[in-house]
């Protein structure tokens, strides 16, 4: 009997799945430490929520998080974006009104 793959929804009900990898294994939610590249420099996330799978050690990042995390490391944020696209217009001696 072939399992249909779950939902992401579905796994949020769960306290646990089968893990799609080795498919032996179960998933369990943990908080791991994440690390990811930001440039040059090497960036740890401790207490990171991770489904990780206790046979074959497989982790699946939650996206909401991932999505949370790359707008906190996003060097843009918190800048408008209508100041960065806003272009300065300069007027020349000769375009400006007489009087």
């Amino acid at each position: 009997m072939k399992m249909k793959p779950r939902s992401k929804d579905d796994r949020k009900k769960e306290s646990a799945y089968q893990c799609p990898e080795c498919l032996a294994g179960v998933m369990h939610m943990e908080a791991v430490t994440y690390f990811t590249w930001l440039n040059k420099e090497l960036v740890t996330v401790p207490n990171f929520p991770a489904w990780v799978c206790d046979m074959c050690g497989r982790r699946e990042f939650d996206p909401r998080a991932i999505t949370w995390l790359n707008t906190l490391l996003n060097p843009a944020t918190g800048r408008s974006s209508v100041q960065s696209s806003r272009r300065r217009t300069r007027i020349s001696p000769g375009d400006q009104p007489q009087t």
